[in-house]
């Protein structure tokens, strides 16, 4: 009880209750209080312990925000008193080495760091990486128990913690909400999506499975397709490709485990406990290189299982449809023919461009192609440009997790193409007004086929931008025009320069 939470925590605030558990003699009775400060108690909640392992688990009555709370567990003599508890939004913070970074790294590090103390009731706290074959109950190590922000805590070395992705998004939703926020750092640099996914996710997605989990494997919660529940028509094709590679990421020093399961059974079955209010995730990397083209099902189907399983573990009061929102991958090799990052992007988004869609409903997605930064001295593909992608995913959680209705958290968006044949032309409408930043960028493409040839991809050259349209010349397109795409390459654009925002300064993401 007290190591998993500690001093100074954040629970979910109402309208759902936090989920409070811990370890006690097997059918002993454990009464749990939550005090003012002033000693007044506020409610009384009994749990019995249970096996077999040995755990108790109560929920509190949903809480206003604010505090600071008292949190005593008593089992008969011997009692745990926490204290400097608050009520807020509970955030938890996943993914790979961009999640990892911490703010110590990121640009303005010494001025981000100074102002950490302005933000005593936002709560951080970080898990220690760590893998397991089977699930485990308990976290393994923590790297930062639960913490008031200090520039020691969240600057405590390279890729260790604290995140500054999860820091700079919690102090925004702090700055815009006015609540105390708690945010939980699990991550792991180097890791494809198949560690941090369950047994239900890889099965549902036709990939292998770990073997030799014993007790403890993913059986206490039974999914018996790939369809999650969902309708028919949204089922997860079966991929084609399920060869599991044993390649490694591009950063043999920071490359973490690639066995599948791994870090769900370590870092995350520990946690589906908690009463959580969203996630953040900025992981993807690792996948250039393994499961590219599985990730349109692994992505998707981690979310349905993860928010299930959290519903589950909290006795229903995480929301079944806990908002969840992700980084689209920024940059890595400057002049790669590769399209792996490409496909990947577009592969985040189910294949659909956008979030939040039909495969992926009540999520949001900042997308970091146009922060590219070709000198960081962690390598190019750790951008140093962490407030851009923290401010992005603030939009998105007002608009999805909080249902502000007056914020754009989504940049322009293709809805309609129409050729001119006669005058070569392609006219591509889109979903908001356009602001274009660098006209001559060859960012859109036509794939041009004959009947008898395959596709074959040419520049298609901007001819002029409308308010909310845009014009390309075809002249080098002497044929069938049978697809377009933008954005198309793993460094597509220049540092905030891509072609087409928004007038609130979101990039148009990539689409084919």
């Amino acid at each position: 009880f007290a190591s998993y939470y500690g001093d100074h925590m954040v629970l979910q605030r109402k309208p759902s209750g936090a989920v409070v558990w811990g370890h006690g003699e097997l059918g002993a009775m454990v009464t749990v209080t939550l005090s003012e400060a002033s000693g007044l108690i506020i409610m009384e909640k009994t749990a019995q312990v249970k096996g077999p392992s040995g755990t108790w688990t109560t929920v509190l009555d949903p809480m206003d925000r604010g505090g600071p709370y008292a949190l005593m567990a008593e089992q008969g003599l011997e009692n745990v008193t926490l204290w400097d508890i608050y009520f807020g939004d509970v955030w938890l913070c996943s993914g790979q080495s961009n999640m990892a970074m911490t703010v110590l790294q990121v640009a303005n590090a010494s001025q981000e760091l100074a102002a950490a103390a302005r933000y005593p009731y936002v709560r951080i706290f970080a898990a220690a990486p760590a893998r397991s074959d089977v699930e485990l109950e308990d976290l393994e190590q923590i790297n930062l128990p639960w913490s008031i922000p200090t520039a020691e805590n969240l600057g405590h070395g390279n890729f260790t913690y604290f995140s500054a992705v999860c820091w700079l998004l919690g102090r925004s939703l702090y700055e815009a909400l006015g609540s105390p926020i708690g945010l939980v750092e699990v991550a792991w640099g180097g890791t494809p999506i198949e560690a941090w996914s369950s047994r239900r996710v890889l099965q549902a997605c036709g990939l292998p499975e770990d073997t030799g989990r014993g007790k403890g494997g993913s059986s206490d919660l039974p999914w018996h397709s790939a369809c999650f529940n969902q309708k028919p028509t949204l089922c997860f094709a079966p991929p084609l490709n399920l060869a599991l590679s044993s390649s490694t990421s591009p950063h043999q020093h920071l490359s973490g485990p690639e066995t599948p399961s791994v870090l769900w059974n370590a870092m995350i079955h520990p946690l589906l406990n908690m009463t959580l209010r969203g996630v953040a995730w900025y992981q993807g990397e690792a996948n250039i290189y393994l499961n590219t083209d599985q990730y349109n099902c692994t992505f998707p189907a981690l979310i349905a299982d993860w928010r299930r399983a959290f519903h589950t573990g909290s006795a229903g009061q995480t929301e079944p449809l806990l908002p969840f929102g992700f980084v689209q991958l920024s940059t890595y090799r400057h002049q790669s023919a590769d399209d792996s990052f490409a496909r990947l992007r577009w592969h985040q988004t189910a294949d659909l461009g956008v979030v939040p869609n039909v495969r992926m409903p009540s999520t949001f997605m900042a997308v970091a192609m146009d922060l590219g930064d070709e000198h960081s001295p962690y390598g190019s593909i750790h951008p140093r440009d962490k407030q851009n992608v923290a401010h992005r995913l603030l939009l998105g959680a007002r608009a999805v997790a909080y249902g502000d209705k007056d914020v754009v958290f989504q940049g322009p968006y293709p809805t309609r193409a129409i050729l001119e044949v006669t005058r070569g032309l392609l006219n591509v409408t889109y979903s908001q007004e356009l602001i274009c930043r660098q006209r001559d960028a060859q960012a859109f493409e036509v794939c041009c086929s004959s009947q008898a040839s395959p596709c074959q991809w040419l520049p298609a050259p901007v001819v002029a931008v409308g308010s909310h349209m845009v014009t390309l010349a075809l002249s080098g397109c002497r044929m069938l025009v049978l697809g377009l795409r933008y954005a198309w390459a793993e460094w597509p654009c220049e540092y905030q320069a891509c072609p087409l925002y928004n007038p609130q300064g979101l990039p148009a993401p990539p689409f084919l």
